[in-house]
């Protein structure tokens, strides 16, 4: 049994005892006496109870904190671990050897890039042709062409043409409508002067 669990029991029989003595009248001086006795002995047991409660809270912070404080010198030993790895990985490295290691690359792909271009150039064996010239001779030869399919037209003298009317054409009707236009401004005005 431990100390909490005896002092525990302590104070339920000063209360036991308190009790019982409480249903009896307090006229006699022992019984008293015994009253107070027993009031004092509970007052030192949750004294005591208080105080082990009290060791009790500091021992479970104390635990906590030391559980805590292993926590960190883990993650801190095993971050020294992870510095001491990117050291030893980065120990041959320079960012000037990087550097030329980039520029190496970039300069390689420049030259893979030339020699792409250099093999996929049409190969015109030697012969250069000027794209002006090319496209000159093509239009000449296309006239050539229009030229001769405007010359080659046949049976033309077999197409009917329109007849001529034979019946006058009718009168203008411009003149009826401007007579028209003089009467109704006429009647207007006149209605106006009204």
């Amino acid at each position: 049994m431990s100390n909490l669990d005896l002092i525990l029991v302590l104070v339920s029989r000063c209360n036991s005892s308190l009790s019982v003595l409480n249903t009896h009248p307090l006229s006699s001086l022992s019984c008293v006496s015994a009253a107070l006795q027993a009031l004092k002995r509970k007052k030192r047991y949750e004294k005591q109870l208080a105080q082990i409660d009290g060791t009790l809270s500091t021992i479970e912070f104390q635990r906590e904190a030391l559980e805590n404080a292993n926590t960190n010198t883990e993650v801190l030993k095993n971050m020294g671990y992870a510095a001491k790895a990117m050291k030893a990985a980065h120990e041959n490295m320079d960012i000037d050897k990087v550097d030329d290691l980039m520029a190496d690359i970039t300069e390689q792909q420049e030259v893979a890039q030339e020699i792409s271009d250099v093999i996929s150039r049409p190969v015109g064996f030697g012969e250069e042709f000027d794209e002006d010239e090319l496209m000159a001779e093509l239009e000449e030869l296309e006239q050539e062409e229009l030229d001769q399919n405007l010359l080659e037209i046949e049976g033309t003298a077999d197409v009917p043409l329109p007849s001529v009317p034979s019946t006058s054409l009718p009168s203008r009707p411009a003149a009826k409508k401007a007579e028209e236009d003089e009467d109704d401004m006429a009647d207007l005005e006149a209605w106006a002067a009204n």
